[in-house]
């Protein structure tokens, strides 16, 4: 299974691709997509798009995961962070890849155990986690690759949970 993750920004989005097959997980890609605060707001929403686009035909994720917007003071913030939000979930959407989200807190307490870890606690845990050689370049990265890692601890939850059955007779014909 290939999990895309992304940290979304208008000035800086990270994003990171993990394989688990098995018992094994490792990082097939990470990075981020670094838009100057001179550029228009439509500019930075396209080649942020762009190259969630093409990371996502680069190498067709099963999945896709984004971080929910941590709401702030600033409103006019908050409203930008949801566009960039939009176009990355859009680039999934586009090519029908199932989509979920996370908040910040949830993702910092799958990855770290603690919802109120620092970036250098994720960023650890990251590369502790994948077994990279070296850390990721930017937190951005290293959060996207948490939030891949955070989807990923959840469908592997949801696969350990035992199936319900409607009757004792359905029970019994998988456990004979």
């Amino acid at each position: 299974m290939i999990i895309l993750g992304v940290d979304p920004g208008t000035l800086v989005t990270g994003y990171g691709v993990i394989s688990h097959t098995g018992n094994r997980t490792r990082v097939l890609d990470c990075g981020v997509v670094k838009n100057g605060s001179h550029k228009s707001l439509p500019l930075r929403l396209k080649a942020i798009y762009s190259k969630l686009a093409e990371v996502i035909d680069k190498y067709h994720p099963h999945e896709f995961a984004i971080e929910t917007s941590f709401y702030g003071k600033n409103a006019q913030s908050a409203m930008k962070l949801g566009h960039a939000r939009g176009v990355s979930m859009l680039a999934a959407v586009n090519r029908d890849i199932p989509t979920s989200e996370y908040s910040p807190r949830e993702v910092k307490k799958a990855v770290v155990g603690n919802g109120a870890a620092s970036k250098d606690q994720v960023r650890f845990m990251v590369k502790t986690l994948l077994k990279m050689k070296s850390s990721p370049a930017f937190y951005d990265s290293s959060d996207a690759l948490a939030v891949a890692l955070c989807h990923l601890h959840r469908l592997v939850s949801a696969a350990q949970v035992p199936k319900r059955f409607k009757d004792w007779k359905s029970y019994v014909e998988v456990h004979p």
